[in-house]
C-alpha cells in the first residue's frame, strides 16, 4: 500500500506537477483550497500533507492546524513563495515538520517526505508499544519496561494477594503511592476502600485524630465523634506516606494496631477491631533513624515484613521516552491541544538528564512543554539550560562535548572527530548556553565566516546553524 499524500495549492499547474512527480510512489490527493482540504481530511486518513501558505480564503496555516488536530496526525510540510523566516517559524511552531520555497525542488521534497514518513512510522510504533504495556510491563498506570521496574512489578504481583504489611522505600517523586494502589488493586481487597494519609502534612494532634478518630469532647473543638482513617479503610488498604515523620506517641498506637488489629479513638477507651491492610512509605532511612533513637525498632520490624525499593528515574532511564510520550499526551488531552513534537536532540538530552525530582519532575516538565509549545516542535535548544547541562553540548551528529579536557568552564569543538579545547576565563564557570555561543564564535572565526564550514566544525546542519545565528544575531558579523 502506497503512502498517502494530500497536496493543497490554489495553482492548478503546481498541483498537477507535484502529482505527476509523486504519483509513482505515493497515493496522491489534491485540494485547491483549505475548505476542500478540510473535507478530504475529515473523510480520509493521510500520511502526509503538503500545503501552500498563501491561498484565497483560509491560509495554509489553517490547514496545518486542522491536520494536526486529527487523532492520526499526518506529517505536514509547508510550501511558500514568500519564504520569510517568521512564517516558517510560525509553521514549525504549529507542528509542520519542514518547509519548502517555490518553485519546489523535487529532490528536496522527496527527501523531506521520506524523512517525515519515517518519523511518523516511528511514532506509530512507539504508540503501539505504549498500548501493549499492560499485563507484561504496566500495572495501574505504572509505565515502563526497564529491568528495575519489571522486577518491582513482579514483586508487587507476588505479595499483593497476601495480608502482609508492606514498607515502600524510595526517593520523593518515584511513585510510591502508585505502587501502594497497585498492591491494593492486585489483591483480594480491590473492592474495598483505598485510603491514603500523608503523615508529614499533619501536626501530631491532628494526625492522631485523623488516623484513629476521636470521641466527642476529647479535646477543645471536638464537638462530635469522628471516624478516623483506620475505620474508613476497614476491609481495604490504608496507605501511610512519609511514615518516618510520625511522632513517638503515634508510633506507639500504630504498633498496637499491628500487634492486635485494634484501635481506640482519641479520648475513647473501647477497642475497635478492624480488618485493614497497612502499606507504609518513606523517603528516609528508617534503619538509621532506629539507630539514632528517632524511630521505634519494634515498629520498624512490624512494618518491614515486606520491603519494596522504588527505583529512581536515573536507574530506569530506558523508561524515560515512554514516560515523556505518556505525559505529553496526557497533558495535551487535559489542555485540549496537540502534544508538542519532541525532536531527537531534545529526547537525547532529556534521557541524559539526571531527574533529581524523578517522575514528579518529569510530569511537571511535560505539563510545561504542552502549555508553552502547544503542538509545535520542541528541540534541545528550547529546553531549559538545566536539562542541557547534564549531557554537555550535543550536536546533530551525536558528538557530545564536556568540560574541555578538565578546564573549568571550557568547551569542546568537534573537528573531524578531534576535540579542540576552548578554555574559559580563569576561575569562571560558563553555562551551557555561553559555552555553545563561544563554540559557534570560534567556529565562525576558524572558518573565516563560511557558514557551511562552521556548521561542519560544530557537527550541525546548516539549518540548525542558521537558527542559532538568528538566536544570537551579534555572531552573524563574525568573520
Amino acid at each position: 500500500m502506497l503512502p498517502s499524500v494530500l497536496i493543497v495549492d490554489d495553482e492548478k499547474h503546481t498541483r498537477e506537477g507535484l502529482r505527476q512527480a509523486l504519483e509513482d510512489e505515493y497515493d496522491v490527493s489534491l485540494a485547491a483550497n483549505a475548505d476542500e482540504a478540510f473535507n478530504l481530511l475529515d473523510a480520509e486518513t493521510f500520511d502526509a500533507v503538503l500545503t501552500d501558505l498563501r491561498m484565497p480564503g483560509k491560509s495554509g496555516l489553517k490547514v496545518i492546524d486542522r491536520a494536526l488536530a486529527l487523532p492520526n496526525r499526518p506529517a505536514v510540510i509547508m510550501m511558500t513563495a514568500y519564504g520569510s523566516v517568521d512564517t516558517a517559524v510560525d509553521a514549525m511552531k504549529r507542528g509542520a515538520v519542514d518547509f519548502l520555497t517555490k518553485p519546489v525542488n523535487l529532490e528536496r521534497l522527496e527527501v523531506l517526505l521520506q524523512r517525515a514518513l519515517k518519523t511518523k512510522t516511528l511514532e506509530i510504533e512507539v504508540n503501539q508499544l505504549h498500548e501493549r504495556l499492560d499485563e507484561k510491563f504496566s500495572i495501574q498506570g505504572i509505565i515502563g519496561h526497564s529491568a528495575p521496574l519489571v522486577d518491582l512489578i513482579a514483586k508487587v504481583r507476588l505479595v499483593a494477594p497476601s495480608r502482609a504489611t508492606i514498607l515502600i522505600e524510595g526517593e520523593s517523586g518515584t511513585g510510591k503511592e502508585l505502587i501502594a494502589q497497585a498492591l491494593h488493586q492486585a489483591g483480594a481487597r480491590a473492592r474495598g476502600p483505598f485510603v491514603a494519609v500523608h503523615c508529614a502534612a499533619l501536626s501530631e494532634n491532628l494526625l492522631e485524630s485523623e488516623l484513629f478518630g476521636h470521641e466527642r469532647g476529647a479535646f477543645t473543638g471536638a464537638v462530635e465523634r469522628r471516624t478516623g482513617r483506620f475505620e474508613s479503610a476497614d476491609g481495604g488498604t490504608l496507605f501511610l506516606d512519609e511514615i518516618g515523620e510520625i511522632t513517638a506517641s503515634t508510633q506507639v498506637k500504630l504498633l498496637r494496631f499491628l500487634e492486635t488489629r485494634m484501635i481506640e479513638r482519641v479520648g475513647g477507651s473501647k477497642p475497635i477491631q478492624l480488618d485493614v491492610r497497612l502499606v507504609a512509605a518513606t523517603n528516609r532511612n528508617l534503619e538509621r533513624m532506629v539507630a539514632e533513637g528517632k524511630f521505634r525498632e519494634d515498629l520498624f520490624f512490624r512494618l518491614n515484613v515486606v520491603r519494596l525499593l522504588m527505583p529512581t528515574l536515573r536507574d530506569r532511564a530506558d523508561d524515560i521516552p515512554l514516560l515523556l510520550s505518556h505525559y505529553l499526551k496526557f497533558f495535551a488531552k487535559e489542555n485540549g491541544t496537540p502534544p508538542p513534537n519532541l525532536e531527537a536532540g531534545a529526547l537525547r538530552t532529556l534521557c541524559a538528564y539526571r531527574w533529581p525530582g524523578n517522575i514528579r519532575e518529569l510530569r511537571n516538565f511535560c505539563e510545561n512543554a504542552v502549555v508553552m509549545h502547544r503542538g509545535g516542535r520542541l528541540t534541545e535548544y528550547d529546553l531549559d539550560p538545566r536539562y542541557r547541562a547534564t549531557g554537555g553540548l550535543v550536536g546533530e551528529g551525536g558528538q557530545a562535548g564536556g568540560g574541555g579536557h578538565g578546564s573549568p568552564g571550557g568547551a569542546a569543538l568537534s573537528n573531524g572527530g578531534t576535540l579542540l579545547a576552548l578554555p574559559g576565563p580563569a576561575g569562571a564557570s560558563l553555562s551551557v548556553e555561553e559555552n555553545e555561543k563561544r563554540l559557534l564564535r570560534e567556529a565562525l572565526i576558524k572558518s573565516r565566516g563560511n557558514r557551511t564550514k562552521a556548521a561542519q566544525l560544530m557537527g550541525l546542519s546548516r539549518r540548525t546553524l542558521h537558527r542559532k545565528l538568528a538566536q544570537w544575531p551579534e555572531l552573524d558579523t563574525v568573520d
